[in-house]
């Protein structure tokens, strides 16, 4: 990374004194996991420490009073659930990271000597939360069957980025890719013989980000296997890796393939408006997501021109991040967002004593951008609502099919009137199949009520942050 880049992208010590910033959304890939490769993946004991430590670092960001960048207003002891606002897909290894951050923004009441967790009962008893006050923070794990789920998983169920991603791995360079390296995955298979479903014409560069991904989790956990690749060998599996998973992410002259992150830059301009609509009320949002998306951003935000490291694979507990802040020091909401500006963050991995580092979005050379022409830029790509979504992916989940039913009695109430039908009959058949619809639509919302049985999240359903899942992911 050149000089100039290393100065573009200060640590956050350098960003103190006159600025107060109003509200930030964080989105965070895994700790260390097992190997997805078989099903009932989650993460490690190691895994869970590094997203526990990461969200303790950001604590110490924007939560400590002792911080320069605390947020506005925000409680520093006993986490207030109406500030924060945490999603994540309905997976376990996803549900857990976001889980043992939260843990480390907000951690038990006792190890920050407060008692703001007691209470004192009519006969004088003082009773404290479990686990030495533990926080419960309110986390939304939210199913396949949420329209709100697009904006962290957009690139699943979505056929057109099925075919995109197909249409990489038969692509030229693919296969040329795989014959330049076909002995090299090959010296490899002594190595992978133990997997009980490969075979050696597995051991390819079809196959690139899981055969990394198993000797990556044997070389930290298996102790038979942890000497059976070098570290040179390692890093170039990584490498290699790293190229088959940003081609299946991001395409400048193929938008299908990047439609997860599309979905998701749509998701980080809703929550940022939930931040600015409610005067700084919501302050801190989590997102918990798979590596994908990190590639797929990266490539829509043109990152990669700001550096080639843009090009790999998030490390574990890696986290974006994405300011509000003003440059002033105030002590209320400014009343116009024209004071608003935003800055990115990226922190790779989760070694102790890292800041997030702030990079330059959009090609461009500056370090923050004014609201609304952050707002204007990334709604270039963004995909902005899941009827949206719906429409590119022509994805056959309940929900869309409500849109898809409404669009339909739209089109044929119009075609009826052109064909001689008296208004009063197209009316009364309009109407019979506008509540057609809406009868779809109060059985998806009272299903997702039945799933739920939570609070109401601080953001509207149609800016809300959410993931789907389902089945368990293929790139977490």
């Amino acid at each position: 990374m050149s000089l100039k880049i290393i100065i573009a992208s200060t640590t956050l010590l350098a960003w103190a004194q006159a600025e107060t910033i109003l509200g930030v959304t964080v989105f965070t890939r895994h700790g260390d996991r097992t190997s997805k490769h078989y099903k009932g993946y989650n993460l490690t004991n190691l895994g869970f420490q590094q997203n526990y430590n990461v969200g303790a670092s950001y604590r110490d960001i924007y939560i400590s009073s002792d911080s320069d960048k605390q947020i506005h207003g925000i409680s520093e002891n006993k986490a207030v659930n109406s500030q924060i606002y945490a999603s994540a897909p309905d997976q376990a290894v996803l549900l857990n990271t976001a889980t043992a951050f939260l843990q480390g923004l907000y951690p038990p009441l006792q190890n920050l000597g407060s008692d703001g967790g007691v209470q004192t009962l009519n006969n004088g008893e003082q009773v404290m939360t479990p686990l030495e006050g533990y926080q419960y923070l309110v986390l939304h794990g939210e199913n396949s069957d949420s329209p709100d789920t697009v904006w962290l998983k957009g690139d699943e169920e979505c056929p057109p980025a099925t075919t995109s991603i197909k249409n990489f791995k038969s692509s030229e360079i693919f296969k040329q890719r795989e014959q330049e390296t076909k002995d090299f995955y090959a010296s490899f298979w002594d190595a992978m013989r133990g997997v009980y479903d490969y075979q050696e014409s597995n051991m390819s560069y079809a196959n690139a980000y899981d055969i990394f991904d198993l000797l990556n989790v044997a070389r930290i956990h298996n102790s038979s296997l942890a000497n059976a690749t070098s570290t040179e060998d390692l890093a170039r599996l990584r490498t290699l890796a790293d190229s088959a998973e940003f081609g299946s992410s991001y395409d400048a002259e193929d938008k299908a393939r990047s439609i997860g992150g599309q979905a998701f830059a749509g998701g980080i301009l809703a929550q940022l408006a939930s931040i600015v609509s409610s005067k700084g009320k919501l302050k801190f949002s989590l997102l918990a997501g798979s590596y994908d998306t990190f590639q797929s951003f990266f490539g829509l935000s043109n990152l990669t021109s700001v550096s080639p490291d843009f090009f790999g694979l998030p490390e574990y507990a890696s986290t974006m991040a994405f300011e509000i802040f003003t440059s002033e020091n105030v002590t209320s909401f400014p009343s116009t967002s024209d004071d608003l500006r935003v800055r990115f963050l990226f922190r790779n991995g989760s070694i102790t004593g890292e800041s997030p580092r702030v990079f330059p979005l959009f090609g461009g050379q500056d370090t923050s951008l004014p609201y609304g022409e952050f707002v204007s830029k990334m709604q270039k790509f963004a995909i902005t609502s899941p009827e949206q979504w719906c429409g590119i992916c022509k994805s056959e989940l309940l929900f869309c099919e409500a849109y898809s039913a409404r669009d339909a009695s739209t089109e044929q109430t119009a075609e009826r009137n052109g064909t001689g039908m008296s208004n009063t009959v197209a009316g009364v058949i309009g109407a019979m199949v506008t509540l057609g619809v809406v009868a779809i639509i109060g059985a998806v919302a009272f299903f997702m009520w039945r799933k739920r049985g939570r609070a109401a999240s601080p953001v509207p359903v149609s800016n809300k942050m959410s993931a789907r899942s389902g089945s368990e992911s293929d790139s977490v």
